[in-house]
């Protein structure tokens, strides 16, 4: 309850008082006999609990790196008196924000606004906020906290990317595979049903003359794929920096792919992170998904090119690799699944981009297009250039 002054106060009072009277000094003991009462009254103020109502919210509880983000909390006097000396504390990450409250009268209400921090990606877990009481020297205070807990989430810079074009056309009869995505527009095939399934697609006819309930498998064949590949390995990047500008740049195209309803598989350095259909909020769940993407200390992305990429299944889409500019090691594996894709483009990005060359490790071959960027606008000059390739 006491601060840091109080117990400095507490603890000189009592030396000068004790002090005062052994030795016969009547001015020591006096002054410190007042800093032990104006420690007590100091108590005696902040000891009463306040009547307040105290409401917070965030504005807004998504946003872009580097973008405002606020804390605004709406504190209500509810009490019968006029409520003087308080402060609200928030808990921002692994700080403190404090903000000072004006003198309340009974009945008033006050909407406090404070800046959150938004300079790198995350969820930024905020509050419980605190309400502290002081008395007017700081000797003081009591803590009372108010509401839950909330979260910020810091998502990726985007910039504003054309789709590349595909340089195959899909079968409009239906995909080569039974491994194609469900989908709601082509019928592909008939198949046994399993937990999940519409039953509006439940084929009678079928289900009659085999005795074994058969649904009708749908598919969208003529959207093409985005497969977005992120390599997060620290030593691929010589700073922080870097890696938030690799990152940025993956939102930027997946957030591109998503926002035209294409499907996007998100894969990471170990494997695969996300993969959505082309409907719905799919770019609001990429940018979400990086938001708390972090560096790896895996010495190889070549994880990253197995399962899905390396089982010999037919994408028809296109392949994006975002690396930095430093170690290059296991990026030799886009060699090997080029050929299922309809177009490849490896992004390096990094303050040192343009003086690069693949770095340490195998990197993939010299006719594997490669950007390399030191910023979003150079991402996006590079890109547009692609896409009329």
């Amino acid at each position: 309850m006491l601060s840091g002054t109080g117990w400095g106060a507490l603890a000189g009072g009592a030396a000068l008082t004790i002090s005062g009277y052994a030795l016969g000094y009547g001015e020591f003991a006096a002054l410190g006999a007042t800093c032990l009462l104006a420690v007590a009254v100091a108590v005696l103020w902040a000891l009463p609990a306040p009547r307040l109502g105290a409401e917070r919210r965030i504005a807004p509880g998504r946003v872009s790196r580097g973008d405002p983000a606020e804390g605004v909390v709406v504190l209500t006097n509810t009490g019968g008196r006029t409520r003087r000396g308080l402060r609200a504390v928030d808990r921002c990450g692994d700080r403190d924000v404090p903000v000072d409250v004006p003198a309340l009268r009974p009945g008033a209400a006050h909407e406090l606004r404070y800046p959150l921090p938004t300079a790198r990606r995350g969820r930024v877990p905020m509050g419980p906020l605190r309400l502290e009481r002081t008395d007017p020297l700081g000797l003081a205070r009591r803590m009372r906290p108010y509401g839950a807990e909330d979260t910020l989430l810091v998502r990726p810079r985007i910039c504003s990317l054309p789709v590349l074009p595909s340089g195959q056309a899909h079968h409009v009869e239906g995909p080569a595979s039974d491994a194609a995505d469900d989908g709601s527009l082509t019928f592909h095939a008939l198949r046994e049903y399993v937990l999940g399934d519409d039953l509006r697609r439940v084929h009678w006819r079928s289900t009659a003359r085999t005795g074994t309930l058969m649904v009708r498998q749908m598919v969208d064949v003529s959207l093409p794929h985005t497969t977005l590949v992120l390599d997060g390995r620290r030593r691929a990047y010589a700073s922080e920096d870097d890696f938030e500008l690799a990152v940025d740049c993956a939102a930027s195209v997946a957030y591109a792919a998503a926002r035209s309803h294409f499907p996007v598989h998100l894969v990471g350095e170990a494997g695969p992170l996300l993969h959505t259909d082309g409907s719905g909020d799919d770019g609001e769940a990429l940018l979400d998904a990086l938001a708390v993407v972090r560096r790896s200390d895996l010495t190889s992305v070549a994880a990253a090119f197995e399962g899905r990429l390396g089982s010999g299944q037919g994408n028809n889409g296109t392949l994006v690799v975002v690396t930095g500019t430093g170690d290059a090691r296991g990026l030799g594996a886009v060699d090997g699944v080029r050929g299922r894709f309809d177009r490849v483009t490896v992004v390096r990005a990094g303050a040192d981009a343009r003086s690069t060359r693949n770095g340490s490790g195998s990197g993939p071959g010299s006719d594997v297009p490669q950007l390399r960027v030191s910023s979003l606008d150079e991402l996006l000059a590079g890109w547009r250039r692609e896409a009329v390739r």
